[in-house]
């Protein structure tokens, strides 16, 4: 039986983990594809809300509940920094291999060596495309036409380890990065299982080969890179909104308050079934041209018209466009900034 130690973060990951936990309960039941997760690697605690609470990860929150309800002794290690210390801790649960899928943490060899079968990783993209911590996002911002996931042997160079398995996604232009996220969660995850039950009957990890195709990489999100500017075209403000939801989300200016788009589409998207919501005006982009009650509220950008159909108002809750339109005076006409 190989041991394993989990190494994740954000809620895909911890949907990844529930999937690679329940499989290996399952696998006892093989005696030659058994395995164990002995230990989650994840990040410490962040502050969130008014009062700054300390918040575990999703992935540690998972680990607690699935050892509360099955009487388990699975490590959850939410270290700051990996150092000698924290890897004598690592070392003392025995893993065999090293399962990674968005921990975002970069690892040396010392940490690598505390593992006979090395590590592997879940980065949701067709490597060598989009190397980094953002593919996703990248993906939806660049309009692809698919994504997909790679699992692959990890390496010291960010990415850069050779492939176990590829699997494509296709896009439709509707998807937001949360959702295809959870897709490559759920279907990198019953992957993992699969070779992890490979590995414990074989020996050893199933043959890898090198990535193929052009490099490229990711940039990092930044907070303020959800500020809409309506100068850009409805498509593009369309696939800004979907890549960053639901962080950092995308927000505008209606004067000197901050209002969140959460939902939209470029019209044209619709146009279809609803002619009447693609204008051609000569209005100032960002401006609030009019409230469809069948589609939404249609916004002016620099090429097309944007319809918004979920907004949020600063320290507000979240509403849809008609409870929006209820409760605001004064928006039709506005200039958004």
């Amino acid at each position: 039986m190989i041991r394993v130690l989990f190494g994740g973060s954000p809620a895909p990951a911890a949907k990844a983990l529930e999937l690679i936990l329940k499989d290996s309960a399952m696998s006892s039941s093989v005696s030659e594809e058994a395995y164990e997760v002995v230990g989650v690697l994840t990040n410490p605690p962040s502050a969130h809300g008014r009062h700054k609470d300390l918040i575990p990860t999703e992935v540690e929150q998972y680990a607690r509940i699935w050892n509360e309800a099955r009487n388990c002794g699975i490590a959850v290690f939410a270290f700051e920094h990996i150092r000698q210390e924290e890897r004598e801790k690592i070392a003392a649960v025995r893993p065999d291999i090293f399962v990674c899928f968005a921990y975002g943490h970069i690892l040396g060899p010392k940490f690598f060596s505390l593992f006979p079968f090395g590590g592997i990783n879940l980065h949701p993209s067709l490597l060598p495309k989009y190397r980094g911590a953002t593919p996703v996002n990248a993906a939806i911002l660049n309009g692809d036409s698919e994504t997909g996931f790679s699992i692959q042997k990890m390496a010291l160079g960010m990415d850069e380890g050779d492939i176990l398995l590829q699997q494509k996604i296709g896009l439709t232009g509707t998807e937001t990065a949360e959702q295809v996220l959870k897709n490559s969660a759920l279907y990198g995850g019953m992957n993992i299982t699969q070779i992890l039950r490979q590995i414990s009957r074989t020996g050893k990890l199933p043959d890898a080969f090198p990535q193929q195709g052009e490099i490229s990489y990711c940039s990092i999100i930044k907070k303020e890179d959800g500020k809409i500017n309506w100068r850009s075209s409805a498509r593009q403000i369309d696939a800004q909104i979907r890549a960053y939801t639901p962080w950092p989300g995308c927000f505008t200016y209606c004067g000197t308050v901050q209002l969140r788009i959460l939902k939209a589409w470029d019209a044209n998207k619709v146009a279809v079934q609803d002619p009447s919501v693609v204008k051609n005006t000569s209005a100032v982009p960002g401006t609030v041209l009019e409230y469809n009650r069948q589609r939404g509220i249609l916004i002016q950008t620099g090429d097309g018209v944007l319809i918004a159909t979920e907004l949020q108002w600063q320290s507000k809750k979240a509403m849809d466009y008609k409870s929006f339109m209820n409760g605001t005076r004064n928006f039709i006409g506005a200039v958004l900034e």
